[in-house]
């Protein structure tokens, strides 16, 4: 079969086309996948990841090489854990299950011993109305809200901390010295705090509660 040369011009320039946009749809695909995969937090002390599992989506986080920390903010499909719930694995371990949104803390082998406290000022926990949640040589987590109207006491923070967010909050902020600041936060926002900080918090909209991961 004979071609003539416009017939084999067209055909090579359809095919070009369909390579390009071949190429460029690997790209977009590998883009998303790369971000999918990122950590919200990477430090010298976690790694950090907020993910939704899906049964028809691959596992979002690599296999666990570390320890870590699982924070549910909502609740399991078959109802193995709900919104709040807090759970430590060992490395290679998973125990999370499809669709259920979670806040992952990965502990890395760089532990820092807490300092001590001269601020004369009690340390940020226990507190009053706190619930400790699970504690061991790694970690503390506690659950915490915020009660309008009533700050907390003034604290030292000896410890660097995770803090996940469970509701839009808005948090005025006090040092010793007198000076405020309001902050706000997004629900399910995720923050990683230094040590060595001494304030007090007075809630100044809504509700706001946390869950607050203490390193050891």
């Amino acid at each position: 079969m004979r071609f003539t040369w416009w017939q084999m011009g067209s055909t090579s320039v359809i095919n070009m086309r369909m390579v390009r946009m071949s190429a460029i749809v690997l790209a977009l695909c590998c883009t998303a996948i790369c971000q999918a995969a990122q950590p919200i937090i990477d430090n010298e002390r976690v790694r950090i990841w907020d993910v939704t599992w899906s049964k028809t989506e691959p596992d979002p986080i690599p296999r666990h090489d570390l320890d870590f920390v699982t924070i549910y903010l909502s609740s399991a499909v078959n109802g193995s854990h709900k919104k709040g719930d807090v759970v430590f694995a060992h490395q290679g371990d998973s125990k999370l299950n499809p669709g259920e949104r979670t806040v992952v803390i990965e502990l890395k082998s760089h532990p820092v011993a807490p300092i001590e406290n001269k601020s004369g000022f009690p340390l940020a926990f226990p507190r009053p109305r706190v619930k400790k949640v699970l504690e061991n040589d790694r970690l503390i987590v506690w659950s915490y809200a915020w009660k309008p109207g009533e700050p907390t006491p003034m604290h030292f923070h000896d410890k660097d901390v995770v803090v996940v967010y469970m509701e839009d909050t808005a948090l005025k902020s006090t040092t010793p010295d007198g000076k405020s600041t309001i902050n706000e936060y997004s629900a399910f926002q995720t923050k990683f705090n230094l040590r060595d900080r001494t304030h007090s918090e007075l809630l100044t909209r809504g509700t706001g509660s946390a869950i607050m991961t203490e390193l050891k």
